[in-house]
């Protein structure tokens, strides 16, 4: 019986792949499991799946899934309504809201960490900008 088998986040169908030769610039947005090995940057990659980024892959972009998994380098914000992995070739360096969190004895995190399920679920305000004003005229 392998007791930490259901520990590891499940990446067996992988529906995405960032290539080690291609980089990435905008809102990447899907229903499955990515795997980038390449450059993702400026920007939001999105899934309900997991995100796995490989020692090779580098990523300076908001990541917004179910579990991520890091071997390579994230630069910016992690949000995991499940479990954020660091592993030990890993590099965090950003604000991170997750429900579990594992990190290897080399792994690195430089950032806050919220960790729990209210955590996860909760979706980061973005820029304190007040709603208008209802306007009191009304037409003639």
């Amino acid at each position: 019986m392998n007791f930490f088998k259901s520990k590891t986040p499940p990446f067996d169908k992988i529906e995405t792949v960032i290539g080690s030769n291609t980089s990435f610039s905008g809102h990447l947005k899907c229903d499955g499991n990515i795997r980038i090995d390449g450059l993702c940057e400026d920007g939001v990659i999105e899934t309900v799946g997991n995100v796995l980024v490989t020692a090779q892959g580098r990523v300076a972009a908001k990541i917004i899934a179910n579990h991520v998994s890091v071997a390579g380098a994230v630069t910016g914000a992690v949000q995991a309504t499940g479990r954020l992995e660091i592993l030990s070739t890993g590099r965090v360096s950003g604000d991170v809201r997750v429900a579990n969190f594992y990190k290897d004895e080399d792994g690195v995190l430089t950032g806050n960490l919220v960790m729990g399920d209210e955590a996860a679920a909760q979706d980061e305000p973005d820029a304190d900008t007040p709603e208008p004003a209802p306007d009191d005229e009304t037409p003639a």
